[in-house]
């Protein structure tokens, strides 16, 4: 399986994501009330809803805010915003692609906040599906590898989800990701929590279908650049890419 967010992993991201805490707790919030709105306010009825107030649970975004969405939403509450989903496609260098995923209210302000983060930090927008083609939707549960004091092997994430609909398991440093088909992604979760498993997140990804292999620390560090320049934007909700950093860069950025 591609390696679609080994880059996420490193300490370089993490350290990215927790300098930018309160405009993740906006992302997520936004995807509660984005949920509620199309399939309805009740978590149990609406499997996107359960795993999008999961997300944001796990990543300790009050349960105010949680609620205040899911109220707007589900049109119990005023004050909701009429979002839609715009993909952007865009290549950084070594030709890493990057497929952009975007909730936004104003077409406008997210497609000029895309292109000046993209050509600004060295990258370039691509033509309409050059990078689409290249990724798939995928459920994707991701698990930690440690769990209370007890290592998680790959066989332990394929035995509890196989029956699910699990299609493979893919090894990042830290954790296991369960892939399936978008359709099984709920099942999937759902076997995983029954085997006794904990899971960090459960939801709907782009996958690329190959990688593309940096072994240049400056063209990593360039991509890192235009990621994190278009997670500053607040229309920006999830970057995917086939960046597949080689031991020797990631030691290098780790170490940055």
């Amino acid at each position: 399986m591609a390696g679609h967010s080994k880059w996420a992993t490193t300490k370089h991201k993490k350290a990215a994501l927790d300098a930018k805490r309160g405009k993740l707790f906006a992302k997520l919030v936004k995807n509660v009330e984005v949920a509620a709105r199309l399939g309805g306010g009740d978590p149990a009825g609406n499997p996107t809803l359960y795993d999008a107030i999961q997300k944001a649970k796990k990543s300790s975004v009050p349960n105010d805010n949680i609620d205040r969405a899911l109220k707007r939403g589900s049109g119990a509450e005023s004050g909701g915003s009429d979002y839609e989903t715009i993909m952007y496609e865009a290549y950084g260098p070594a030709g890493v692609a990057l497929l952009i995923e975007c909730l936004t209210d104003n077409r406008n302000r997210s497609a000029t906040d895309v292109r000046v983060a993209v050509t600004r930090n060295g990258g370039t927008m691509a033509d309409v599906g050059s990078v689409a083609r290249m990724f798939s939707r995928k459920g994707v549960v991701t698990l930690a590898k440690e769990q209370d004091g007890r290592v998680i092997s790959e066989d332990d994430v394929m035995e509890a989800a196989l029956d699910g609909g699990l299609e493979e398991v893919a090894e990042l440093p830290e954790s296991w990701e369960a892939l399936s088909d978008p359709n099984d992604l709920v099942e999937v979760r759902k076997a995983v929590e029954a085997a006794g498993l904990e899971y960090e997140s459960a939801e709907v990804q782009f996958v690329a279908s190959f990688d593309s292999p940096v072994d240049d620390v400056e063209h990593a560090r360039t991509v890192f650049n235009i990621i994190e320049a278009l997670e500053d934007s607040d229309d920006v909700q999830n970057v995917f890419s086939n960046l597949d950093l080689t031991p020797e860069v990631a030691a290098q950025l780790d170490e940055d």
